[in-house]
């Protein structure tokens, strides 16, 4: 069983992020070692999107052996490849740009449009070979879990759609333009939930075709609450805050500048956004005595979060690594402005690149031993303060700010 509090339901949140899903591994592994070495997981829910979609789920197929899941998910991502994630050779890169440009010049008349920039089917035989989908259940049965999610995005309806299995007592939900629904987990749920637009091609689920849970996911936290989080550990992928106002207007955004921003805005804005959301209604709940509240106030109860960041700025990092990509993605990126300081974010999300991933590892393991104590408080159920994050994060997401005039 769980090594945590019974009343208290924790759950851990992984954004995506590409490439960068790396750091989630290297926070996660240091959390193994400062558990006992036999310990299972330590989440009741896991939710994961994207990139942590993938890590989300060998973590619960593995969650009778915590430290055993994080020994597999290292040794993936210590020794990745791009062409273990998407097609890189000369041939394939050439056939999809003239694809891409017969299909612009003649609008589709003679090749049809093409469906992604990138083929991402060797990543999916990778999937189908490290990924023990049946172990999931057993995990559940076991009491090792009460639920895991992942998260997609349809293209017919519009809706954001958390596909969970879980606990027999866990229920569907609604809302606008998001719903969780109760499945038998599989590769083409992943596979959805990795499919970033205009990137990687779509995936067919049942009757709708799905791209990136995060292109609808404006609430990425909602899915552990309603599967009975009391509190929730988010592992995130950007340290940077907005850049400067520039002094002067710098050259027009080329198109891998902008791939880079849209990929940034897709992943990350959300969260924060959600857990702005999240700690104004605590400060809300806190503001009001326990024996005072009464009304739609009585009804809400507080979420504990904590938030892990990179500390280092993951764009200069990938810089530093980018001769490692293959030549004929290095090909790609200039042809669409890859050249400068400015294109790194979009770099730092598709450098599946073992030099690179294994640096990632090394920065959230250090990370994540930073808060060693805080962490172990926030699984074991000890009291823990609403929000844990860094103060810069703190501040931004509060709406009582002292020094306001």
């Amino acid at each position: 069983m769980r090594n945590q509090s019974e009343s208290t339901k924790t759950a851990l949140v992984l954004p995506g992020g590409g490439a960068r899903g790396a750091f989630q591994v290297g926070v996660l592994k240091a959390m193994a070692e400062m558990l006992p070495k036999s310990s299972p997981n330590p989440f009741s829910v896991i939710s994961g999107t994207s990139a942590g979609a993938v890590n989300s789920v060998v973590l619960a197929s593995r969650a009778a052996h915590f430290r055993s899941a994080l020994a597999e998910l290292e040794t993936v991502w210590a020794n990745f490849r791009c062409h273990q994630v998407y097609k890189t050779d000369n041939l394939t890169m050439l056939k999809s740009s003239l694809h891409w440009l017969t299909a612009i010049v003649f609008g589709g008349w003679i090749v049809g449009m093409p469906k992604s920039l990138l083929d991402n089917s060797p990543l999916r035989d990778l999937l189908s070979r490290n990924v023990h989908f049946p172990r999931i259940q057993q995990a559940i049965d076991r009491g090792h879990l009460d639920a895991v999610t992942v998260t997609g995005a349809g293209y017919s309806t519009a809706r954001s759609k958390s596909f969970f299995q879980g606990a027999p007592h866990l229920k569907d939900w609604e809302r606008t333009r998001r719903l969780g629904v109760r499945a038998d987990l599989g590769l083409d749920h992943l596979m959805a939930s990795i499919a970033v637009p205009m990137v990687f091609p779509p995936q067919q689920v049942g009757n709708e075709y799905y791209g990136d849970g995060a292109m609808r996911q404006a609430t990425p936290l909602s899915p552990a609450v309603h599967l009975g989080a009391d509190r929730i550990l988010v592992i995130g992928i950007r340290d940077e805050t907005g850049e400067n106002e520039p002094t002067e207007l710098g050259p027009v955004p080329s198109f891998a500048q902008i791939a880079g921003y849209m990929l940034d805005t897709l992943f990350m804005d959300g969260l924060y956004s959600d857990l702005e959301r999240i700690t104004q209604i605590n400060e809300l709940i806190d503001s009001v005595p326990e024996q005072s509240r009464s009304g739609p106030i009585a009804e809400l109860r507080p979420i504990d979060t904590m938030l892990v960041v990179p500390s280092e700025d993951l764009r200069e990092i990938a810089f530093r690594h980018k001769h490692e990509l293959p030549f004929a993605i290095r090909a790609l990126l200039r042809g669409v402005g890859g050249k400068n300081s400015s294109e790194n974010k979009l770099l730092s999300f598709l450098l599946f690149e073992k030099a690179y991933t294994r640096e990632l590892i090394a920065l959230g393991y250090s990370d994540a031993m930073k808060v060693k104590d805080e962490l172990i408080d926030f699984v074991s159920g000890a009291d823990v303060p609403r929000l844990f994050a860094p103060e810069w994060i703190k501040r931004d997401l509060s709406s009582f700010h002292p020094d306001d005039t």
